[in-house]
């Protein structure tokens, strides 16, 4: 008995041979939060099981290494700075939670590098399925990172694209576009229902091809304003894009002022888009106005309107500076996924001159030729500008089915109100930005679990931001004049594409592959505790034969 009490105060005092001691090593642990990590095909899910194996790395720690916490998600959150001790890390892995939001994993990389820069011997492990489109510019860079792969299975189908338009053959019905994507080996039958304001309005039963994407049209009468949610009932591994939900707002007359030299192209496409009340103007002096939208064809006005702008061949010193003119630009490049060349084509589309720009940081260059872009869409001072750099009238465009296209388009997106049936759909980790009609004092978000959030906002502030949107769902601003609600979805193609790599495409030799090894510490105590173990047991088997 004394000597087994003597063995167990022995390991409690954990004896150690004096030596030279190691040099203390910075690690950083950066965790995957992102939607994918909620599959279930590692159970409980692959965000639990990236915790426990964080749990045992942080457990095979030498005493004197120094670890880092990193969450990453949408935005990238330091849940524990540099610290040797393993209960404040076990605390940080613990108060880490999965969220809805898409994985900006060069946020967290860039932090990570600059973190372990200049540490000798110093490691970033990542714990993630890999499901994110890859940081760019850590190709070829000296990254000192080690990939713990989670997660096993592909099978997963979602919502990765919802959106609402008025329906072009009937203006009292609505057309909900989506976009249903199966990324498993397999096919899969899946029915999707669509509710408007909570209730059944359409129901579809599809099956899904292999690796493919689906995409989905609804027509659907609508009276008020309302929220349309699309659900995918499947059997997948992941749920959290199996919901979308998105605010529909009904059409309103869009009051149009052109200042045109003459273009009765211009005038016939404006005059065919619906809702649109169109007025022509020959004074150049447009300053405020009454209208909606103002469309500015060949005229320099003195007073430039503060309401949204549709510009051709013509420019102003605010937006950006003119270096010339270019004599017959060749098209050759335009994006065809932004919501203003929907529909639109410009092959065979012949520009005879069109002004030279820079691209200021606001605008986006829409149609590009090799020394300027000839199409510029943007925000400045939350003001909307479509910028056109050439003269419709001398380029073949006007000919061709994608001008009244384009200029539909443009009058949607320039429409105050579909911008701001836009603001109230956003993507998870995205932050919600509003402008208010009146300045107030106080506001709250009410969350969707039912819990609220006060916001700290300035003295009569007229722009609400609001950045907790880490989870699915709908969410209602309240303020002093009344109540906005907003919805909050995933909508991403590499989220729902579950498939754990096997290797990331970056690090020092241009790839970092999936690592199974585990950080291990052999501690004496655990061999003495083993040696009172036998002792104890060798005595009980002593006592019971002398007994005997």
């Amino acid at each position: 008995q004394l000597l087994l009490l003597l063995l167990v105060i022995l390991a409690l005092a954990r004896p150690y041979f004096s030596g030279e001691a190691k040099q203390s090593r910075l690690r950083v642990l950066v965790l995957d939060a992102s939607a994918s990590m909620q599959a279930t095909d590692v159970q409980p899910s692959r965000f639990e099981a990236a915790r426990t194996e964080a749990m045992k790395y942080v457990d095979g720690l030498r005493d004197s290494d120094q670890l880092i916490v990193l969450q990453a998600g949408a935005t990238t959150q330091v849940r524990q700075s540099a610290t040797s001790e393993k209960a404040a890390l076990r605390r940080a892995l613990q108060a880490a939670a999965p969220t809805d939001s898409i994985t900006r994993l060069d946020e967290a990389l860039r932090l990570a590098e600059t973190l372990v820069r200049d540490q000798n011997d110093a490691e970033i492990h990542l714990f993630s399925d890999g499901a994110f489109p890859f940081p760019e510019g850590f190709e070829n860079r000296p990254l000192p990172l080690v990939y713990h792969r989670i997660g096993e299975s592909t099978d997963n189908a979602g919502i990765t694209a919802m959106d609402v338009r008025a329906n072009p053959d009937n203006a009292a019905q609505r057309a909900i576009f989506a976009n249903i994507a199966n990324v498993s080996s397999n096919a899969m039958n899946a029915r999707l229902e669509l509710t408007f304001n909570g209730q059944p309005v359409d129901l579809k039963t599809v099956t899904l091809p292999p690796k493919e994407s689906s995409p989905q049209v609804f027509l659907v009468d609508q009276n008020v304003n309302g929220i349309f949610t699309l659900k995918l009932v499947v059997d997948d591994a992941l749920a959290v894009d199996n919901e979308a939900s998105v605010i529909s707002l009904l059409p309103q007359p869009i009051k149009v002022l052109l200042s045109s030299s003459g273009n009765r192209f211009l005038e016939k496409a404006l005059t065919a888009v619906p809702t649109v009340e169109f007025s022509v103007t020959s004074d150049l002096r447009l300053g405020d106005t009454d209208f909606d939208v103002v469309v500015v064809d060949n005229t320099a006005p003195l007073e430039w309107p503060e309401v949204n702008v549709l510009a051709i061949n013509t420019w102003q010193t605010n937006w950006f500076e003119m270096v010339g003119r270019l004599e017959g630009p060749p098209i050759v490049d335009w994006k065809n996924t932004h919501p203003l060349l929907r529909f639109v084509n410009f092959q065979n589309v012949a520009v005879s001159e069109s002004l030279a720009v820079k691209a200021p940081p606001w605008a986006l260059p829409l149609v590009e030729s090799p020394q300027s872009p000839l199409v510029l869409a943007g925000e400045l001072n939350n003001q909307r500008i479509v910028w056109i750099g050439f003269d419709t009238l001398q380029s073949t465009w006007p000919l061709r089915v994608s001008f009244p296209i384009f200029i539909a388009n443009a009058i949607d997106w320039l429409n105050p109100a579909t911008s701001r049936a836009e603001l109230l759909s956003v993507q998870a980790g995205t932050p919600f930005r509003f402008r208010l009609d009146n300045a107030v004092n106080e506001a709250k978000v009410v969350l969707p679990d039912g819990s609220e959030s006060q916001l700290v906002i300035n003295t009569n502030t007229t722009e609400i931001l609001f950045g907790d949107t880490a989870k699915r769902g709908l969410y209602r601003l309240q303020t002093p004049g009344g109540e906005v609600g907003f919805t909050v979805n995933l909508l991403d193609a590499a989220e729902t594409d579950i498939a754990p790599r096997d290797e990331l495409p970056f690090g020092q030799e241009g790839r970092t592959l999936a690592t199974t090894e585990q950080q291990a510490n052999l501690e004496l105590w655990r061999w003495i505790a083993l040696a009172g173990l036998a002792l104890l047991m060798f005595e009980w088997w002593f006592y019971h034969k002398r007994t005997a």
